[in-house]
């Protein structure tokens, strides 16, 4: 039987958690993933397809798997799912206290700073993972993308059907913005400080003659900053936050560019 039936069959009857050939069908899916050769998520067009059978894999990883102390240098550690490890092999570069667990992804020549990367998240060639920001379980994270300071990408594994954070290739996302609930920030796209995005927060492109709203979605090299707008509640009415959409990244502009020179460009000071 294929990996994807024996890990569906498992899901309907948790009995055969117990059954050798179960076990290590669902390890192999943790190794595939370790090495990015399978995905939770992954492009198809222009849309993303969600690979269920793999989130399921992962949710029942922790069940089989028994918890152990982990000592790293002076350090311990006490879980279920193991550290990476051949960060020099794979082209990673890995700065104390960087943590990345097993069963994540993380492609040559990407950086981490003292970051997490946790169990089913993807991150691709080129990134920037800064300081304290936190890739969530499942997370999807493109080519050469900039994740600034205590940026936190959520995660999620279940419901299975639920698709993951996504940030796309070229991505800039400002310090301390928090991007949850399956967004999906698109290519080259440049998020502001404090920018909070979920499911269900108004997006608002705010450069025409009239707005023109999203919720979670952010088009491709859009510039975003935080927002608000008034809503009426019981009590009265309060502003309650959003993002604003306040132009397009130029051509012209360097990928790497920093923040603040897109949001020049923009006259705006964030």
């Amino acid at each position: 039987m294929s990996l994807q039936t024996i890990i569906e069959n498992a899901w309907q009857d948790r009995s055969l958690l117990q059954d050798i050939n179960t076990q290590e069908a669902i390890r192999n899916v943790l190794e595939e993933l370790d090495k990015g050769r399978i995905r939770v998520a992954e492009p198809e067009g222009n849309a993303w397809k969600v690979n269920e059978w793999v989130k399921k894999a992962v949710l029942m990883y922790f069940p089989i798997q028994k918890m152990e102390t982990i000592e790293v240098g002076p350090f311990e550690f006490h879980d279920k799912i193991a550290l990476k490890k051949n960060y020099a092999q794979l082209g990673v570069r890995v700065v104390p206290h960087a943590i990345a667990r097993y069963g994540s992804f993380v492609a040559k020549g990407v950086i981490m700073m003292p970051s997490y990367v946790n169990i089913g998240a993807y991150v691709d060639e080129g990134t920037m993972v800064d300081t304290w920001a936190t890739v969530g379980s499942c997370a999807q994270v493109g080519k050469n993308v900039h994740l600034s300071g205590g940026v936190g990408l959520g995660g999620v594994l279940e419901p299975v059907q639920a698709a993951p954070v996504i940030i796309e290739d070229g991505a800039f996302i400002g310090s301390r913005s928090i991007l949850v609930e399956g967004v999906r920030i698109g290519k080259e796209a440049v998020i502001g400080a404090n920018v909070c995005i979920t499911a269900s927060t108004k997006i608002i492109d705010v450069t025409g003659s009239e707005p023109k709203e999203f919720k979670g979605y952010v088009p491709e090299r859009s510039v975003v900053i935080p927002g608000s707008y008034a809503k009426k509640f019981a009590a009265g009415e309060y502003q309650v936050p959003c993002a604003l959409i306040i132009g397009q990244r130029k051509e012209s502009t360097d990928l790497k560019t920093s923040l603040n020179d897109a949001l020049r460009e923009h006259a705006v000071a964030v």
